[in-house]
């Protein structure tokens, strides 16, 4: 799609603006409009999110006591490591039955909503686009982007769902009184004239906390998603200048796309690692009496 761009006429931006435009019910009136939805998030988070049930489902029933396959010895390493994680950090052995599987389903699910990131950049796209004309519409207007992580409203919505966690979690383990009375005493003290100074500090801890850990995985994977894009341009644009510039730029395409694919598998496994680590760190918190 690069190159039928460059063939088009269509400028830089114009390419980079069309793939990091969502496939949207009617574009957003105002900042926040939570009225529009994301059709592509929705549709590649809820089919990756299906994969990883099934995947981790498929694990558990093929388990044996015997030497265990390739699969299923990689899914009791990652079992292991997060259970353990869960265990150094929740120390409610009740609460753990529930929290440390749901930390590997977050861990296995954001590592392969990333991981759409290192599909070519085109491919997905231009499949739609065929789709979308032959059902009669304009393929131009065809959007479509694949990395649901990318996608700002999709992480804020994981943060959101670990703050109602650590909510409920608050008030499952110290009561609703005993929580309501942490609000107001902690941290700078139970001095009446100080409750408010409290409230207002536990208040936007909970606010700093679920945007940056939405906002953290979002940034990370904006900014991968537009390296991939100006790496396409490269490729899309080396039949436009002389054989030297031209095997210059295939050559640089090439060498970019493998080298940040490579260093990009990488981050798209510690971010995953770092959401679900900081999911833990804050339910485990939640447990914490201060």
């Amino acid at each position: 799609m690069a190159a039928e761009a460059a063939a088009q006429g269509q400028t830089a931006g114009e390419y980079i603006l069309h793939h990091l435009t969502f496939w949207q019910n009617h574009p957003p009136k105002a900042v926040a409009d939570f009225s529009v939805f994301n059709f592509d998030s929705l549709f590649y988070g809820i089919l990756l999110g299906v994969l990883t049930c099934f995947v981790l489902w498929s694990a558990a029933r093929k388990a044996t006591s015997g030497v265990p396959g390739r699969f299923q010895a990689a899914v009791e390493i990652l079992v292991e490591m997060v259970d353990s994680q869960a265990k150094a950090i929740v120390h409610n052995a009740q609460s753990r039955k529930f929290i440390a599987p749901l930390a590997l389903t977050v861990f296995v699910w954001i590592f392969l909503m990333n991981a759409m990131d290192l599909l070519p950049v085109d491919l997905l796209p231009a499949i739609w686009a065929q789709i979308y004309g032959a059902a009669g519409h304009d393929p131009h207007h065809a959007y479509m982007r694949v990395v649901p992580t990318a996608d700002l409203s999709m992480t804020m919505g994981l943060s959101v769902s670990v703050l109602l966690l650590c909510l409920y979690y608050n008030v499952k383990i110290k009561g609703a009184g005993g929580w309501l009375h942490e609000m107001v005493t902690a941290p700078f003290g139970a001095h009446p004239i100080l409750w408010p100074f409290n409230f207002a500090f536990q208040i936007i801890e909970f606010i700093a906390k679920t945007v940056s850990h939405g906002m953290r995985l979002f940034g990370n994977m904006y900014a991968g998603e537009l390296i991939f894009l100006l790496i396409a341009l490269m490729g899309g644009a080396w039949g436009s200048l002389g054989i030297g510039g031209s095997v210059a730029l295939a050559i640089g395409h090439i060498i970019a796309g493998f080298a940040w694919a490579v260093f990009h598998i990488l981050i798209i496994t510690l971010q995953a690692f770092v959401f679900m680590m900081l999911a833990l760190v804050y339910l485990g918190q939640a447990h914490d009496h201060h």
